[in-house]
C-alpha cells in the first residue's frame, strides 16, 4: 500500500461557519452509524446520470469550532479497485470580508503497488471543486440557510 498526498486551497464567496454546516448537512445523505461527529459513517447518494450512485464517508474529526474536518473516503465507485480509502483534511479558514478560504489536503491509500497519476488526482481535484460550487450557489441562493 502507498499514499500519496496533495494540498489545495480555493477561495470562497461564503463564509466558512456556512460552508462547513452545508458540507456536513448535505440532504442527500444516509446517517449509517452514528450522530454526526468523529465516528460517524455517512452515505452520499447522487442522483441519475452521475458518475457513482452513492459514497461512503466516515467523519474521523470533525471541530465545528475551529471550522475543519478530516474525513475519509471508504467506499463508492471513485475508489475503484486500486485505491483503498482517500482522507481529506479540510479547513475553512474565516476572511475578514466575510468570505472564506477552503483549505484541503487529500491522502490517496492505494491497494497493492499502484502508483496514482497526476491525471487521476487532477481529475478529483475537479469532481471536488465542483462539490464546493454546488453548495457556494446553494447557500449564495438561500443567504438565512446555516446563518
Amino acid at each position: 500500500m502507498g499514499v500519496k498526498t496533495f494540498t489545495h486551497e480555493v477561495e470562497s464567496p461564503v463564509s466558512a461557519p456556512r460552508m462547513i454546516h452545508a458540507l456536513i448537512g448535505i440532504k442527500s445523505v444516509d446517517l449509517l452509524q452514528g450522530d454526526g461527529g468523529a465516528g460517524t459513517i455517512k452515505q452520499i447518494n447522487f442522483g441519475e446520470g452521475t458518475q457513482s450512485k452513492y459514497m461512503k464517508h466516515r467523519i474521523d474529526v470533525l471541530d465545528k469550532k475551529n471550522f475543519w474536518c478530516k474525513y475519509s473516503l471508504i467506499e463508492g465507485a471513485m475508489l475503484g479497485d486500486k485505491l483503498e480509502s482517500i482522507v481529506y483534511e479540510v479547513k475553512f479558514e474565516p476572511s475578514s470580508d466575510g468570505k472564506c478560504v477552503i483549505k484541503s489536503t487529500s491522502e490517496y491509500h492505494t491497494l497493492g503497488d499502484f502508483e496514482i497519476k497526476e491525471e487521476e488526482i487532477k481529475s478529483g481535484k475537479e469532481r471536488a471543486m465542483a462539490m464546493y460550487k454546488v453548495v457556494e450557489a446553494h447557500l449564495l441562493e438561500n443567504p438565512s440557510l446555516y446563518a
